[in-house]
């Protein structure tokens, strides 16, 4: 895709016309095992569903990650979407991600319009991971879990949509090489499941 043909992210109407629903989905990456065939972890899978939050900033569109704490015994100090186990009272994915973003960085529901599910995602650890698109129109207030998440930051969404910016990386994991997506941002390194994510989100995008 050629600079003139780049999605302008700050086209909101663009960015809610893509979730209609007569809108058909692009083909997703199924997982962190499409780069590493036969590591698909085994069935069943745990369910689980992350927010993709989409901030209506007049500057533009901004995504926010948040960095999760360094003493968590899953995915610890990796910067990632809020999102968490789907529970028992939850009713869909939707419901899921809405409270986890409540729980996790205080970010009250009626800030948020779903958009949509622009395809989910197997991680390595056996997670089946159900992203959901919300648009959040300011202003708000975060209110963030100081055990689970570090921080939270925005970033341009056109950045993340520029496929100039996706990479595919190794690294040695238990004596095997692995391949993983990632996206460095700055001097932040978004890798892995949330790259994946956000890898299948451009797809949605552009399909």
């Amino acid at each position: 895709m050629d600079h003139s043909d780049k999605i302008c992210a700050g086209d909101r109407e663009r960015l809610i016309g893509r979730f209609a629903p007569a809108a058909a989905h692009a083909p997703v990456l199924p997982g962190d095992h499409a780069l590493n065939p036969g590591t698909r972890p085994k069935e069943p899978l745990t369910p689980a569903a992350v927010m993709i939050p989409i901030i209506a900033r007049p500057q533009g569109l901004t995504l926010l990650f948040t960095r999760r704490t360094e003493h968590l015994a899953v995915h610890a100090g990796q910067i990632s979407f809020p999102g968490g186990h789907v529970e028992p009272a939850d009713n869909n994915p939707e419901e899921t991600a809405l409270r986890e973003c409540e729980e996790e960085i205080g970010l009250d529901r009626k800030h948020v319009t779903v958009l949509g599910n622009p395809g989910g995602y197997v991680t390595r650890t056996g997670f089946h991971v159900t992203p959901v698109a919300g648009l959040i129109e300011p202003p708000f207030e975060l209110n963030i879990d100081p055990h689970e998440v570090a921080e939270a930051f925005e970033a341009p969404l056109d950045f993340f949509l520029d496929p100039a910016n996706h990479r595919q990386c190794n690294r040695e994991f238990e004596g095997t090489m692995r391949k993983f997506y990632a996206i460095p941002y700055g001097d932040r390194y978004i890798w892995g499941a949330t790259a994946g994510i956000l890898i299948n989100f451009y797809n949605f995008m552009v399909r």
